[in-house]
Parts: C-alpha cells; structure tokens; sequence
C-alpha cells in the first residue's frame, strides 16, 4: 500500500506538457488569481531589473510583468517544454514589444523549481503563481528563492491550501487505498517555512473561491485541462473500477445545490522581502573582553 503524498516530477512534466495547449481556455481561476497578484504590485515601491517568474506556464504572468516594469528582463521558468513553446506563440513580436516600451526580454529557463538553476542573487522580484504546491519539499524551494533573490528583493506568490479540492477528496475517500486528491500545505506553514529560509516578516493571507460543475466528469476534464490532474506517486496506475467511481460520483452528489456541484479552491497568497544580512560590530573592548586579543 502506497500513500505517499509525493509528486511524480516525470508525471507532472508530462502532465503540463499535454496540457499545454488546453491551458488557457481552461485556467479560469488562475488568471483571476494572476490578476489580484497583480494588482498588489500596485502598493510596492520596487522596480527589479530582474524577474524570475517560477512556473510560468504558457507565460500569461510574465507578459504582464514585462508590461508593468518595461525595462526588466523576465526569466520565465517552468518543468515543461511544451508551456514554453506556447508561451513564445502567445508572446508579442520583439518589434512590437520595443514600441510598447518594453526594452527587456523574455528568457526560457526549462527547470524543476526545486533544483533552481539561476546564480546567487540575480533577481530583484521572484514571482509564482499557484505553481509552490508542485513541490515535494517547500522548505528548500524556498532557500532556493531566498539565494537567487538580491538583498531587498521581494518574493511574491500564491498557492493552494489544504481545504482545496475538499469535496473532490471527501468524495473519493473510502473507494481505495489511493490518493486522488494533492496535498496542500497549511497558510501558516508556509510563512514559519519562509522565516526559516531567511525572509523577513512574511505577509500571508487567503481566500476562498468556488467553482460550480454540471457534473464529477466536467471537474475532473477541468483539473486534467489545466496539468492538476493527480500526479502522486502512489496514485492509481490503470482506469478506476465502475462501481469506485460510482460510489464516488454519488457521495459528491450529495453536495448538489442549485443544480451545480461545487469545487472549492483555498488560495493562499504571501509575500516576504530578503533583508540586509545581519552585520555585528564589535568593539575592540568587547574583544579584549571575549578574550580575542
């Protein structure tokens, strides 16, 4: 029995890289989240030469990155090759981004955000929207972050909380000995995370969205249009049985209301600043105190 809450990396590489051309028609929820992180940006004095957007997907945020600070490069980084050639589709010609101003570029940086491969404070923002929840251990993701980052850079993020999915999960437990759901990690982890990895005051907060579905099968279209699909590894390997799926299916509609089932989504949002290393003086008194001379 297998119930570990790992994702596969193959599995969620390739699982992007299907969904690559679904993506935007079916990532609803995701532009509204890009949108609101987007609009926080409004309230911050910081213009980076720099941006590192960690799974950028078909490139929706780092477009608009490149909009708000025109003259910013914007690393756009992501696990799968095919959300990169649809990005470059999506991207406006070089000329047309030069007479909107746009004097920075758009740099492809195929890579798992868990083995960053960027040098030592390069960037002045770090930005990623609803891609930490792919990570297997957040902790070191985030020191990661937190080496790539220049002193005062600011990282900007949002993800999913543990309450995500919750009629989804409620309906499939008890059908089998396997996971069906992701695991999402709690708003206050993360920021205890983050001031483990050497941030400064992290800023978090949340948000509840609801979906609304005909039916089970249109919910489960929706997460595999998007790459969300279950990638655990100890998920299922072949087709679930009739009467599983069955016994799921009637448990969720039991949650019917107004003719539509509903999909919750826990949005977690954070932002944290790296600050100035610590610096000690030390006096040559407290040094012949100390016994250092």
């Amino acid at each position: 029995m297998n119930h570990t809450h790992d994702a596969d990396k193959r599995q969620v590489r390739n699982a992007f890289g299907r969904a690559a051309a679904s993506y935007d028609q079916a990532a609803i929820l995701q532009r509204e989240i890009c949108d609101r992180m987007l609009s926080r940006l409004d309230y911050v004095r910081h213009v980076p030469g720099l941006i590192v957007d960690v799974g950028s997907g078909t490139g929706r945020g780092s477009r608009e990155l490149r909009r708000r600070y025109a003259g910013a490069t914007v690393v756009a980084l992501d696990i799968a090759l095919p959300m990169h050639q649809q990005a470059r589709r999506l991207a406006p010609p070089r000329w047309r981004a030069l007479l909107a101003g746009q004097k920075g570029r758009t740099r492809y940086v195929c890579a798992d955000m868990e083995q960053m491969p960027l040098r030592d404070a390069c960037a002045g923002l770090v930005w990623s929207n609803l891609a930490l929840q792919w990570c297997n251990d957040l902790g070191p993701t985030l020191g990661g972050i937190h080496r790539i980052l220049q002193t005062d850079g600011l990282f900007m993020f949002s993800t999913f909380g543990p309450d995500t999915l919750k009629e989804l999960r409620a309906a499939f437990r008890g059908t089998d000995r396997y996971n069906h759901v992701n695991r999402f990690l709690d708003m206050h982890d993360i920021g205890d995370m983050l001031v483990h990895a050497g941030f400064a005051t992290p800023v978090m907060d949340m948000e509840y969205f609801t979906l609304t579905y005909d039916d089970a099968a249109a919910v489960m279209r929706d997460l595999k249009a998007i790459g969300a699909h279950t990638v655990l590894q100890g998920r299922r390997r072949g087709l679930m049985g009739r009467r599983g799926w069955q016994r799921a299916v009637d448990t969720y509609e039991a949650l019917r209301t107004d003719g539509k089932l509903p999909a919750t989504f826990e949005v977690v949002y954070g932002h944290a600043w790296k600050p100035q290393p610590r610096t000690s003086i030390v006096t040559p008194e407290l040094r012949r105190q100390l016994g250092l001379i």
